[in-house]
């Protein structure tokens, strides 16, 4: 199989051809040995092993002490979407810390130890800033590391929803993410209004999906009544990549300002948020960025907005311009950019948390990630078409595939959802199996294989279980069905 042309065709939207013998466990691992395809960064990375998923206790036994001997001892880990794996150099980045905070103390803040992988503290967030400018395709001074996802995504409204007369709408997607429609409904309700009456919500026109052209009609009929449109990069439920270049432009040329949610996109597919000329956007970084629970979370503002002196309401210490921020004259000076956000002194242990896993990223490229990620999401979706077809229940399939078939318009993420009375034993025999990936109700598994650490054989292997985990399921059903024969007999 030639990954380099099959690779340029899932670039553009065409559909892969796969060989005869794709569904044996050796066209996996071909995969994984052809020097076509970025090499996995698989060892920068702790797998846990099926017997640690079953922990119950910080204390090792002679199962939970051991590393995997080979593949079938190691997990198969497809919840990257939901939280990334850790890297090793986490471990070593906090030890670090500790050691500087426990030997010069405060003076952390200000010095560079020189053979430290930390900069000084005061230094951490512009230099999260820098390191994740490339993932995101902003210059570091559009970019702040700070707070969380959805605290960043009431100060990016404090600043940016001015809602006026009948121009007060903000147009979110049919289904957000809880904390996204919380955060934009009491936004909402911090002006006065209902969100009933102004938030706009943009509704699949083809099943789960969202087309690009649907979103563009609604930004016509409604461009006088809205002051903000804030949508997913990634929806997290169907795995959509909506067109954000295409939307943005749409929405200024209305001169409506922007904003979006990439906290499944961010470190998953290319952005190019300066060049895009998205006003505003707001990230995790502990999904496909692999920094922790909770990590710290990334915001962008593209540099037109300026010194923040027009949006920014909300002012403290650490968004004072660096130069001056000692001085301690209450004479707020805003740091240029997307850092004069910052209110308050960042966590320095989530911030080497973030450092620590950004340092992977260095190693590689975006764009060779993506490039990656599209053989093995449309490798997962082709093992998946086969199981389909084999598995077929009164000649329908067991489950689809409700994430778009174009490999342009979807990430890593493939949402299988599922025949209602197959979700929980399929379930329970993936995690028997020790596969680990999200479900999101109603009877959806989020299959993602994360290309800096999931191979072809681990798709191969998850591929394996979920055919078996699908007859457990048929099995379940039958002796249900026969149950009921026999009640409704006695009856």
């Amino acid at each position: 199989m030639d990954a380099t042309n099959t690779i340029n065709q899932l670039r553009q939207g065409q559909k892969s051809e796969w060989p005869s013998n794709s569904h044996a466990l050796e066209f996996a691992q071909s995969l994984d040995n052809s020097d076509q395809i970025l090499k996995t960064f698989r060892s920068d990375f702790i797998i846990p092993t099926k017997a640690q998923l079953a922990r119950k206790t910080l204390a090792d036994d002679a199962a939970t002490s051991k590393p995997a001997s080979n593949t079938d001892d190691e997990s198969i880990y497809f919840c990257g979407n939901s939280l990334g794996l850790q890297p090793k150099a986490i471990g070593e980045y906090l030890q670090a810390y500790l050691k500087t905070w426990g030997s010069i103390a405060v003076g952390g803040h200000f010095t560079q130890l020189s053979d430290s992988p930390l900069t000084p503290y005061q230094d951490m967030a512009a230099d999260c800033a820098r390191r994740m400018s490339d993932i995101v395709g902003a210059s570091p001074s559009e970019i702040v590391a700070m707070n969380t996802l959805t605290i960043n995504l009431h100060l990016m409204m404090a600043a940016f929803y001015k809602p006026v007369g009948k121009k007060n709408k903000i147009m979110c997607e049919w289904r957000p993410f809880p904390s996204d429609f919380y955060a934009i409904e009491s936004q909402i309700e911090w002006h006065g209004r209902d969100p009933k009456e102004s938030m706009l919500l943009v509704h699949p026109d083809d099943g789960y999906l969202i087309s690009t052209q649907h979103v563009l009609d609604l930004i016509d009929k409604h461009a006088d009544e809205l002051a903000l449109i804030l949508l997913p990069g990634i929806q997290y439920y169907s795995g959509q990549l909506l067109d954000i270049p295409t939307i943005t432009a749409h929405a200024h040329s209305h001169n409506i300002t922007i904003g979006w949610d990439l906290a499944h996109a961010a470190g998953n597919v290319e952005l190019r948020l300066h060049d895009w000329d998205v006003d505003f956007a707001c990230w995790c970084t502990y999904k496909y960025m692999n920094a922790g629970a909770g990590a710290v979370a990334g915001a962008f503002v593209h540099e037109k907005h300026g010194n923040n002196e027009h949006y920014t309401g909300l002012k403290g210490w650490y968004g004072h311009d660096k130069s001056s921020r000692f001085l301690m004259d209450n004479k707020f000076v805003p740091t240029p950019g997307a850092q004069g956000f910052q209110c308050s002194n960042p966590s320095i242990v989530d911030l080497t948390c973030l450092s620590a896993a950004l340092s992977v990223f260095s190693k590689t490229s975006m764009a060779d990630l993506r490039s990656k990620s599209l053989l093995l999401t449309a490798y997962a979706e082709h093992l998946l078409a086969q199981i389909a077809a084999r598995n077929l229940r009164d000649a329908t399939f067991p489950f689809e595939i409700i994430t778009p078939k174009d490999p342009r318009q979807r990430g890593t993420q493939l949402s299988v959802l599922l025949q209602e009375d197959l979700m929980e034993d399929v379930s329970r025999a993936l995690e028997a199996n020790g596969v680990v990936c999200d479900k999101r109700k109603p009877g959806i598994i989020r299959v993602a294989p994360v290309p800096l650490y999931n191979t072809f054989e681990d798709v191969w292997r998850f591929m394996d279980v979920f055919e078996k985990a699908l007859g457990l399921g048929r099995e379940t059903v039958k002796r249900e069905a026969a149950g009921a024969v026999v009640v409704e007999a006695r009856l």
